[in-house]
């Protein structure tokens, strides 16, 4: 799929976009009316009957601190940048990335508008407690028709009502503790108890009643200082919750001394209250006050997913002074309502626990990163200790799989494939994001650990740096290097500027010119740019000069040259390359005295396929590098059916048997799987014999000898030269040095 740039963009806010919300009414408001709901009012009792005190004090408690430990974690994210709309799914992406923020984001948004049919469904519960003819469902969709048109045409409207309803709950609350006689149990529920349910299960249920941060989140957008009111408006909100919610259990417990009335009566706030019709108005106005602030929330979550693209650009369109986005909120009323006639509380409940969980763990992880990373940009002016969000991350991830293994590992697998279907869409975005300094502290400490240890047979893995040029140009030497690679180990692509016309800007365009070049052919690759006049004396300054610490290259790939004056120069490369202690590979293409190709810009690739022949020469460090090259090649596409044939010329017909088991000994200790060939030399030409005996394969590779220290570069050159014209007219042909320092003849021992 075509890139698509987001919209999304870091500059300063816009406030003609937006209704500049303060902290209490944009915040705190939505946030402690979302806690102080229908799980407060309906389930309380049932909560306490199923645990006892001691067991709901601790569930309060465990819920409470995850929910203020991604408090503390979102005052952190949200007074280190800005915070544009979209709420939790807007940090997310903006710290971990786009794609994990839309693996979060899509299913935050839907458990955002199936809350709106929970706080729903506990409205038409508490209104079937007075009404027990009315429709649940009826009362439900009706109830959802009326808000969603008030949301539609004025979130400011919709959040000025908050202001009632917090009033007419506080009022419920001090009608609760002012007490009333709750009487007897009445004697026909009394045969109709339900079940007890577990810890965890009860766990589920109830933790839905500490997420009303997420709409105080949602709101980010509209707020005028969403850095202040977010870390002030929660953490207040969460900590008014948690006393609230510690002392309804102490108070029920001293009260109400019958277990099966708790159990078996929802409304049970109601029933020991000293004016029960408050309590009855408190239900009322939390639930749609709750499902209210779901319909202001999920709307713009959705509609920042919209304006980076994860879903159709048209559903984010904004209307009016404050960009309402009501295509948006017509697509939450749907969804809703959908909720609204499947589910009831009970079941509801834990799906909104386990989205809830997986965004809050997030967050956590998010602050958590971000102080570990320590980076320069990483300045809130609300710092709490990084362990802390990452302790908070931790009891996210655990309490999910408590409560249900498998619908967390379900959770995950969604998120995944969302994540890897955002990835493929390769959105490009204009703001940073964690990810490379994340990446950057990995392989900060991987690198200081890989310097303590010593590479050996058993873990060595090609880190190849190919002298290519511009890719069009030795394109068989990039295809030779992908195959010894796959993407599974490290190669660099070597690219000699012309000294004038080098600059930083030249060298950045250059650079991306060839990593799209490679994108299109699917190759993994890192790119190094040098400058330089002369391309062989700048290979030799970068062999001894490339690499960070253990991660230097260990294979140096090269392509051949036929040009009597590069001769001496190629012979220095050589001796450099072998006492760098790396292996050294001299590519000569196919018939490369033939005509260019017709496309330059679009090389043929090498032909591969059919057979590798290996020539051992005497050199059985050479061998051992070859056997492990040609065993990589044949792992890779358009190898993989590659016949491999070591072949050796041998003197008189009495050395043929012995040395065809010598080595086919050898293959079989190296556990590699091959055809060995051994012939009798025919003419004192060896090299007449290896030109018609390797004529059909595709790929040859022969053994270079070891420079010798007191040997000139002329000298060396000169068996160079030798040796190219000796194998002309063969197919394409990989000249090998090994390195001196593991034994390739001995890779796979075990001693």
């Amino acid at each position: 799929m075509a890139e698509a740039a987001t919209e999304q963009t870091e500059a300063k806010p816009d406030r003609r976009r937006g209704y500049g919300f303060g902290t209490f009414k944009g915040v705190f408001t939505p946030s402690i009316l979302t806690i102080l709901g229908v799980i407060m009012y309906l389930r309380f009792g049932w909560v306490l009957g199923n645990l006892g005190l001691a067991g709901t004090l601790v569930v309060v408690t465990l819920a409470t601190s995850i929910t203020f430990l991604t408090g503390l974690s979102l005052a952190a994210l949200a007074t280190n940048r800005r915070v544009g709309g979209g709420g939790a799914y807007y940090i997310i992406s903006r710290s971990l990335g786009l794609e994990m923020g839309a693996a979060v984001g899509l299913p935050l948004y839907f458990a955002q508008a199936l809350g709106i049919s929970f706080y729903l469904a506990g409205f038409a519960e508490a209104v079937g407690a007075l009404l027990p003819g009315l429709d649940p469902r009826f009362t439900g969709l009706s109830t959802l028709a009326v808000l969603a048109m008030l949301v539609y045409f004025s979130a400011d409207v919709a959040l000025k009502t908050q202001f009632v309803v917090l009033a007419v709950i506080v009022l419920s609350l001090v009608s609760v503790f002012a007490g009333g006689d709750p009487g007897l149990l009445p004697a026909e529920k009394a045969t109709q108890l339900p079940a007890a349910w577990s810890f965890w299960a009860v766990f589920a249920v109830f933790f839905p009643a500490v997420t009303g941060i997420e709409a105080g989140i949602a709101m980010s957008g509209d707020l005028k200082d969403p850095a202040r009111s977010l870390a002030r408006g929660t953490i207040a909100a969460v900590l008014i919750g948690f006393l609230v919610y510690l002392a309804i259990p102490f108070y029920l417990n001293i009260r109400v001394a019958d277990t099966d009335w708790l159990l078996a009566e929802p409304f049970v706030l109601k029933e020991v209250s000293r004016w029960p019709s408050l309590v009855v108005a408190g239900v009322w106005c939390a639930t749609l006050s709750s499902a209210m602030g779901a319909l202001l929330g999920a709307p713009r979550t959705l509609q920042a997913l919209a304006r980076d693209r994860v879903v159709p650009r048209w559903i984010g369109r904004g209307y009016g002074k404050g960009g309402d986005p009501r295509i948006a909120i017509v697509i939450t009323f749907a969804v809703a309502g959908s909720g609204v006639v499947l589910g009831d509380l009970n079941a509801l409940a834990p799906v909104l626990t386990m989205f809830f969980l997986t965004s809050y763990g997030l967050l956590n992880i998010s602050a958590g990163v971000g102080s570990l990373i320590g980076s320069a940009s990483w300045r809130p002016t609300f710092r709490p200790p990084g362990a802390l969000s990452l302790l908070g991350a931790i009891g996210c991830f655990a309490a999910m799989f408590m409560i249900n293994a498998g619908a967390t590992l379900l959770a995950m697998v969604v998120s995944s494939t969302l994540y890897t279907v955002i990835k493929r869409r390769k959105l490009r975005v204009r703001w940073g994001d964690m990810q490379y300094g994340i990446l950057m502290v990995a392989a900060q400490n991987i690198i200081y650990r890989l310097t303590a240890l010593r590479p050996n047979r058993l873990s060595w893995t090609p880190n190849i740096l190919v002298f290519s040029g511009a890719p069009t140009r030795r394109w068989y030497l990039i295809e030779i290097a992908n195959a010894i690679t796959q993407g599974r180990s490290l190669m660099t692509l070597a690219t000699v500027v012309p000294e004038e016309s080098w600059s930083s800007e030249r060298e950045a365009a250059v650079r991306e010119s060839i990593l799209a070049y490679l994108s299109r052919r699917e190759v993994r690759a890192l790119v190094k740019i040098v400058p330089g006049d002369d391309p062989l004396q700048s290979a030799l300054e970068l062999v001894t000069g490339y690499g960070f610490g253990p991660l230097a290259p260990n294979t140096v790939l090269i392509g051949e040259t036929e040009r009597p004056d590069q001769f001496a120069a190629y012979a220095r490369l050589t001796r450099r390359v072998y006492r760098t202690r790396c292996n050294l590979v001299i590519v000569r293409e196919r018939d490369a005295e033939g005509d260019e190709p017709e496309d330059p810009k679009d090389p043929e690739p090498l032909r591969a396929g059919n057979r590798i022949d290996i020539w051992w020469r005497g050199q059985p460090q050479n061998v051992g590098l070859m056997i492990t090259l040609a065993y990589l090649i044949r792992q890779s596409p358009g190898w993989q059916d590659a016949k491999l044939k070591i072949k050796q010329i041998v003197d008189d017909a009495e050395e043929e048997e012995p040395t065809r088991r010598r080595v086919e000994a050898y293959l079989q200790e190296q556990r590699v799987e091959a055809q060995v060939e051994v012939h009798v030399k025919e003419s004192d030409d060896v090299f007449e014999s290896i030109r018609r005996l390797s004529a059909g394969a595709d790929l040859v590779f022969f053994g270079l000898r070891p420079p010798q220290d007191e040997e000139s570069a002329d000298s060396y050159a000169t068996s160079y030269k030798i040796l190219l014209r000796n194998t002309s007219g063969l197919p394409a042909v990989a000249f090998v040095l090994a390195s001196q320092d593991i034994p390739f003849y001995r890779m796979y021992d075990d001693e």
